[in-house]
């Protein structure tokens, strides 16, 4: 898994990476760290990039990223890694995607950690506050002052990212002012295989039962409880006894016509006779 986390100074990218780190076993590569790294190292993109630090000079796009290769290159971090820090810049981005390309690997997503830059002043006025009562040394980020004007840089030259990576269809959004937890669950779902579930309520329209339908559930509602044979011996059905009655009416017809014919046969016998 390879991973960049974007967002402004104090937005929370370096809590998220130790998560990451943790839960995929992959490493963070934060650009300060990898060039220490390669100064004390003494490597030759490290020596070189010792030499422009120590003139006060910012490190090139192309040292960085050579620095980044060779850290990339590492047993380590070829499980996967989470760049922190890095890229800041559209040109860096863009030579980011090059060396990926050429070795064959490529980014499986762009998280980006949406801050409230006034609330971000606010929460480090009152952590000044707060280690100044208790007489605590501050650090250089601890200042509003100093924040501003990393904020503004990062408006400048970093925010431009999100829309570089949009038009990718990389980037994926987290609301970075929740609370830290919620912000890391928010993470995973979106790192998730199946990615972030939605609910979705389907309602079907309500649709008119068929004839045949209407005619089924009419039939179930006239349908009674099956009698045994003895009952139904004991009680036979409406048609059964229009049947035998039927039958009666005619046996008793023909022996009636019999009995008539026997008669009128009986009458011209005796007439004969006279």
């Amino acid at each position: 898994m390879r991973l960049i986390l974007l967002g402004p100074p104090g937005a929370g990218k370096g809590t998220q990476a130790q998560h990451l780190v943790a839960k995929h076993g992959i490493v963070q590569l934060s650009t300060g760290d990898m060039l220490r790294a390669a100064v004390a190292a003494g490597t030759s993109v490290g020596l070189r990039a010792k030499g422009i630090m120590d003139r006060g000079e910012l490190v090139p796009d192309e040292v960085v990223v050579a620095i980044i290769a060779d850290r990339i290159g590492q047993n380590d971090a070829k499980r996967g890694f989470v760049l922190d820090g890095f890229p800041r810049t559209v040109p860096q981005a863009e030579a980011l995607d090059r060396l990926l390309a050429e070795r064959g690997l490529k980014l499986d997503g762009v998280i980006q950690l949406k801050v409230d830059e006034g609330i971000l002043l606010k929460r480090i006025e009152t952590r000044v506050a707060e280690m100044t009562a208790r007489g605590e040394k501050l650090r250089a980020d601890d200042n509003p002052d100093v924040l501003m004007g990393r904020l503004a840089a990062y408006r400048a030259q970093t925010a431009p990212l999100a829309g570089y990576y949009a038009r990718k269809g990389m980037l994926k959004s987290v609301d970075g002012m929740a609370p830290i937890g919620d912000v890391t669950a928010a993470i995973d779902r979106l790192l998730s295989p199946a990615g972030p579930v939605k609910a979705k309520l389907t309602i079907k329209p309500a649709t008119k039962p068929t004839r045949r339908k209407a005619k089924s559930a009419k039939a179930k509602g006239r349908a009674k409880k099956p009698r045994s044979k003895a009952s139904a011996r004991r009680a036979p059905s409406r048609r059964s006894k229009g049947r035998k009655s039927g039958r009666k009416a005619r046996r008793a017809g023909r022996s009636k016509n019999k009995s008539g014919q026997v008669k009128s046969r009986t009458r011209r016998r005796l007439t004969k006779a006279r």
